[in-house]
């Protein structure tokens, strides 16, 4: 992994605090920093060592969906950073919460009760969570999905 002198020692513990994967490069293209999100997710994919070529690793990294942003000091262009979209799992507390309650709901075949036994909640507060989220009764018994 090529460690420059680009980044401050501030910047690369900026970098590596972003739960995205996100690649550094320069103003020719050279790879610069890849935050400890990137080297995880690109370990097996991509290899970032100091033989890189940045130029097919860029090309390669925008296959993948990633989102480039131009760096700039003032006037001057000094280098790209890539942004690449994460493949795990839901981003913030609600959305895990929504897919926790809708996996138990779906193991327990959407019985309201059991799901709010194994989920250590009310049948209420069930209820409510499954109303803030957008899932409505259908007729007597069934629940819909948000559209």
């Amino acid at each position: 992994m090529i460690q420059s002198d680009a980044l401050t020692p501030f910047a690369r513990s900026i970098l590596d605090a972003f739960t995205e994967p996100a690649v550094v490069f320069d103003s020719v293209g050279r790879l610069v920093f890849a935050n400890q999100a990137a080297r995880s997710s690109l370990a097996t994919t991509a290899n970032l060592d100091n033989g890189v070529n940045g130029p097919q690793l860029m090309t390669r990294l925008a296959t993948m969906g990633s989102t480039v942003k131009p760096l700039w000091i003032g006037e001057t262009k000094v280098g790209e950073i890539m942004v690449l979209p994460r493949a795990e799992g839901p981003d913030t507390l609600a959305e895990r919460e929504r897919k926790a309650i809708i996996d138990t709901l779906n193991a327990t075949g959407w019985r309201l009760t059991a799901a709010a036994r194994r989920l250590g909640i009310s049948r209420t507060t069930l209820w409510r969570r499954l109303k803030r989220y957008g899932h409505n009764r259908d007729g007597r018994s069934r629940w819909s999905n948000p559209s």
